[in-house]
């Protein structure tokens, strides 16, 4: 009954690990770091990892001419805005749950993919987006007070969510036959590029050298998050449905509250474990009833 094979699993559980602690380490870094620029030192650093994975994989790097635009336009809506919108909102939300906005994701996936493409979810589906909205309200129970002091802050990230869940949308119902971790190095060589302009344009009079903690937290986003993790979303999101693929990392706001506990020392309420449940009942009402072919690993460069 379970829609992802073993080779997709194997792709989401390391995902959504190394995804989740990475909010508490982002949180740490760009409080003593400005923010686009380790966003920009971290995609930087992170592009020839990817770029040594495409080798050691043998993925072609070519994109026909024509497939540019396409490709433009995925990144935009995946990467840039994304990236650019969810760094600069981060400071000014509580740590540990800055995350929760940004999981909004899977309910602005559906909204897109009902407005835009006429998609129809069954019952469960529809289940499992409720639940999941359900979760983020509560998660959210306790944030309310500090969101109220930078509500840009929240705007931003939740506009963040709503253009990453409509990039997923279009990454899944792209025609193009460019492979899609050639797909990946590309878009996360334009947003390398829009990430490094603006930070020499808007923070450069606040450049000095990283402390530790700071390079530390650059190594792991530039290894795992750019390197790992942005393959295997990318690759999750065109091998499976838009819904199924958004719910399906739903757990990662989970990992960040725990890990901003264990890290911080904030407060575990009722509220937060209430929404795991959710969210657990979420992944199960959208991923155990879903019938998908299965998708050899090899898809992620052939697709």
């Amino acid at each position: 009954m379970a829609s992802l094979t073993p080779r997709q699993w194997l792709v989401l559980v390391p995902m959504t690990l190394l995804w989740g602690i990475n909010w508490p380490i982002m949180k740490l870094a760009v409080t003593g770091f400005p923010p686009l620029s380790f966003r920009a030192l971290s995609i930087v650093l992170g592009l020839p990892c990817l770029a040594l994975a495409l080798k050691l994989l043998k993925v072609p790097l070519a994109v026909p001419r024509h497939q540019w635009p396409e490709l433009a336009k995925l990144a935009l809506t995946n990467m840039v805005i994304w990236h650019v919108l969810a760094i600069l909102a981060l400071p000014h939300l509580a740590s540990g749950r800055a995350a929760i906005l940004a999981y909004t994701m899977p309910v602005f996936s559906a909204l897109w993919g009902l407005a835009l493409w006429g998609d129809r979810l069954t019952m469960r589906q529809t289940l499992g987006v409720l639940l999941a909205g359900l979760a983020v309200l509560l998660l959210m129970w306790h944030e309310l007070g500090h969101l109220g002091g930078a509500p840009w802050a929240a705007g931003a990230m939740l506009v963040a969510a709503a253009a990453w869940a409509l990039g997923s949308q279009q990454l899944r119902r792209t025609t193009s036959p460019v492979p899609t971790l050639a797909i990946t190095f590309w878009m996360t060589a334009i947003t390398a590029l829009v990430l490094c302009s603006l930070a020499v344009a808007l923070e450069q009079d606040r450049w000095h050298a990283p402390t530790t903690p700071v390079l530390l937290a650059v190594a792991y986003n530039a290894v795992a998050i750019f390197g790992f993790c942005q393959a295997g979303l990318f690759y999750l999101s065109r091998t499976l449905p838009p819904v199924a693929s958004s719910i399906s990392i739903m757990v990662i706001p989970v990992e960040g509250i725990l890990a901003a506990t264990l890290c911080f020392g904030e407060p575990l309420y009722w509220q937060d474990v209430a929404a795991m449940g959710l969210i657990v009942a979420a992944i199960a009402a959208v991923m155990l009833t879903l019938r998908k072919r299965a998708v050899p690993l090899p898809a992620l460069i052939e697709t």
